[in-house]
C-alpha cells in the first residue's frame, strides 16, 4: 500500500480503542494482499471470530466476507488513468472491487471528489457512501523545526509514478527567472526515464532525497518555500494538509487538492506549465506562512478521523438491530 494508505489503516486502528471505547474493536494485520488467502481463509477466519461488524480499511479484500462490513477506497486513480498502471488493475476493480462494495453497508472515502469516481466506475449509489477527511500527525502540531538550506527551496512529496506529472514540475521550476534563486526537492530516488533531460539552473539545484525519517519529511516540509504537487489526480493528498499544518504554502492541480483544503491552497490547471511557474514565482518573491490554513489543518487530526469512523460503525449496528 502507498505510504498515505498504510498511515490511515494504522492511526485509525489505533486510536479507535481509545475514541470509542463503547466499541470492542479488534484489528487483524495483514502481512501481505492479493494472495490466495485473502479469498479463501480470510472469509472463514472472520467468520470464526464472530464479529457483527468489519472493517476492510483498502481495496483489498475477500469478495464474499461475513456481513455486514464496511470498506474504505481511497481514490480510483486506477481507473481514471488506467494507461499508467497495470493490465490486471482494470479486471481487480471490476470483478473483486466492485462485488465488495455491492454487498458492503457502507464505502468510506476520504474526499468528495471520489464520490462520483465510486458511481461512475463501480456502480456506488452517493447514498452508501461517507466522506471521512484523513487526519495530520501529532507531531506537526506539537511544532516542527525547519530544515535548515542553504537556498530557498520547492518541496515535492511523493512516489514518482505517471500520474504524478512530475515533468510539469520540472518545466515550470527550470522556466523560472534566472533571478529566482530555489533548489527543487524531490522525495524519493532518481528514477525518471534515462531518456529524460535533468533540467538544469544556474540559481538552482534539483535534487532527490531518497527516503526520509518522518522527523527529516516534517522538517523539510516546514522549511520549504511552498508543497508543489502537480499530479493529475490525488485521492486525499496527505502531504498538502501535513505542509498546510504548519503553515506552508500548497500549490497542487485543481484534481490533487483535497475539498477541506481548497479554500486554503494555490490551484493551477493541470499540466498548466506557465500557470505553475507562475504561482512559483510569486511564492519566491512574496515567501509567506499560511496561518490562516495551519490553523484550519490543526483541526483535521486523526483522533477526529477515527471519531467520524466509529460514528459509522455505530449508525451500521444500529441499523442492523432495527
Amino acid at each position: 500500500m502507498s505510504a498515505g494508505m498504510s498511515a490511515y489503516a494504522e492511526e485509525v486502528a489505533a486510536r479507535l480503542p481509545r475514541v470509542a471505547p463503547d466499541l470492542n474493536v479488534v484489528v487483524r494485520p495483514r502481512d501481505r494482499t492479493l494472495a490466495p488467502d485473502e479469498q479463501l481463509v480470510l472469509p472463514f477466519a472472520l467468520r470464526r471470530a464472530g464479529a457483527r461488524l468489519v472493517h476492510f480499511m483498502s481495496v483489498y479484500a475477500p469478495m464474499f466476507s461475513p456481513r455486514p462490513y464496511a470498506i474504505t477506497i481511497h481514490d480510483l486513480i486506477h481507473l481514471r488513468y488506467p494507461e499508467y498502471f497495470k493490465r490486471t488493475v482494470g479486471p481487480y476493480y471490476a470483478t473483486v472491487v466492485r462485488t465488495v462494495c455491492a454487498r458492503a453497508e457502507c464505502v468510506i472515502t476520504d474526499d468528495e471528489r471520489t464520490v462520483e469516481d465510486l458511481e461512475r466506475f463501480l456502480g456506488v449509489p452517493p447514498q452508501k457512501v461517507r466522506v471521512i477527511p484523513l487526519g495530520v500527525d501529532d507531531a506537526y502540531i506539537a511544532g516542527v523545526d525547519p530544515e535548515a538550506a542553504v537556498r530557498p527551496y520547492f518541496l515535492n512529496v511523493g512516489n514518482h509514478r505517471e500520474h504524478k506529472d512530475i515533468p510539469t514540475l520540472l518545466e515550470a521550476w527550470q522556466s523560472l527567472p534566472q533571478d529566482v534563486s530555489a533548489d527543487l526537492y524531490l522525495t524519493g530516488t532518481d528514477d525518471l526515464p534515462p531518456s529524460s533531460a535533468r533540467p538544469e539552473r544556474a540559481s538552482g539545484t534539483l535534487r532527490f532525497l531518497g527516503g526520509l525519517a518522518p522527523e527529516r519529511l516534517r522538517a523539510l516540509q516546514a522549511g520549504a518555500l511552498a508543497l508543489v504537487q502537480p499530479s493529475l489526480c490525488e485521492g486525499f493528498g496527505l502531504p498538502l494538509l501535513e505542509a498546510a499544518s504548519v503553515g506552508t504554502p500548497v500549490l497542487a492541480s485543481n484534481e490533487a487538492i483535497p475539498g477541506v483544503l481548497r479554500p486554503y491552497a494555490d490551484a493551477f490547471a493541470a499540466r498548466d506549465v506557465r500557470g505553475l511557474a507562475i504561482l512559483m514565482e510569486n511564492i519566491w518573491r512574496n515567501p509567506e506562512r499560511r496561518e490562516q490554513a495551519q490553523r484550519f489543518a490543526r483541526t483535521q487530526t486523526w483522533d477526529r478521523c477515527a471519531e467520524k469512523t466509529a460514528e459509522v460503525y455505530r449508525e451500521i449496528l444500529k441499523e442492523k438491530t432495527r
